[in-house]
């Protein structure tokens, strides 16, 4: 159930609304919106009459039902307002939304050794990446696979962040490591294999820093909106969506199919931000661009490009990655689609020698 305030609303009163509805036993979240104030009640509202609760203060404008099982993650919730993620990051706040321009995450699929990351790093920072992402501990098929450098490899993450000053993306596989990598990332990825793992969404739920929540491989999208929001009422907003292509019967020239009509069907559905990820939605480096351009014009807030110096010679999935130069004449490319649409700021640097 939401709780609509009258424009010019005092402070006080949704103040006096927030305790009083708390003592009912219900979770009051207040969000701030460009007009209004809404206060989010979440609990037991099935015997409530909303025409009741509306008569409790002049300055409630409206009452309403949240019918989506998803209660915190649904539209409704923020009276149809798309919520933005602010990330700290070492260049200052970096927000992901509807409203703001697309903001790029690149880098490698694995953290290798100390020259590959800060290399990549720094080309893809020149070229308007705001992100630079990279696993430490990585979830493989086979257990004979590189999984990853783990606690070593947060170092270099932390290296390529003090030299480039871009924001840290990595995944989180283990509650246990989850300290270790929040000293280091800026936002914690759960991966697809752990869109199901509701005691890790709780843990991550449970502390500050945003979370990209990605998609699982056979995930409906009911099942991941209402995987983020275990995230959501654990107590922790800041949740960023990213599909990364689902499986299907057809995966002889895609290693997935990337599901571009979830954009739209989460604009309708949520207010959190969406990033697309057409490396893994494809697994071949050549579709990358045309996805990726593509995701821009339906809508989306974000891209995670994988980026290797030498993906001939990457540990992990470097048939998706593009070398530095195609990332390069992709971020013009993408210009040239979000510009129109008022969602492109990124002013590359000089690049590196």
């Amino acid at each position: 159930m939401i709780v609509v305030m009258k424009v010019g609303s005092p402070e006080a009163e949704v103040a006096r609304l927030t305790e009083e509805f708390a003592s009912w036993g219900l979770s009051p979240e207040t969000i701030v919106g460009k007009h209004k104030v809404v206060i989010g009640l979440v609990g037991d509202t099935v015997d409530m009459d909303p025409l009741q609760v509306q008569e409790f203060s002049p300055w409630i404008e409206q009452v309403l039902r949240v019918e989506k099982p998803f209660k915190r993650a649904s539209r409704e919730f923020r009276h149809g307002e798309p919520s933005e993620v602010l990330v700290q990051t070492p260049n200052g706040v970096v927000p992901f939304g509807a409203h703001h321009p697309i903001v790029v995450v690149a880098g490698p699929c694995s953290v290798e050794n100390e020259a590959m990351i800060v290399e990549t790093a720094q080309r893809v920072k020149a070229a308007g990446a705001a992100f630079l992402r990279g696993g430490a501990f990585k979830p493989r098929t086979s257990p004979y696979a590189f999984q990853g450098h783990g606690e070593s490899a947060l170092g270099l993450l932390a290296k390529a962040r003090e030299v480039s000053g871009l924001g840290i993306i990595t995944e989180l596989m283990d509650a246990a490591d989850l300290d270790a990598i929040a000293e280091v990332a800026d936002i914690i990825q759960i991966g697809a294999r752990n869109m199901h793992n509701f005691s890790l969404l709780k843990r991550v739920g449970a502390q500050d820093k945003p979370i990209l929540l990605k998609r699982g491989m056979s995930a409906t999208i009911e099942e991941w909106l209402m995987a983020a929001e275990y995230i959501l009422a654990a107590g922790n907003p800041n949740v960023i969506l990213c599909e990364r292509g689902i499986r299907t019967f057809d995966n002889q020239y895609a290693r997935n199919t990337l599901d571009l009509a979830a954009i739209p069907v989460l604009r309708s559905l949520t207010h959190l931000p969406i990033m697309i990820d057409p490396s893994h939605g494809t697994g071949k480096a050549e579709y990358v661009p045309s996805m990726a351009m593509a995701a821009i014009a339906a809508g989306t807030d974000s891209l995670m490009i994988e980026v290797h110096p030498n993906p001939a010679k990457a540990l992990s999935d470097g048939p998706q990655s593009l070398t530095p130069d195609r990332f390069d004449q992709l971020m013009t490319e993408l210009a040239i689609v979000a510009q129109p649409l008022g969602r492109w700021s990124l002013q590359p640097t000089a690049a590196i020698a």
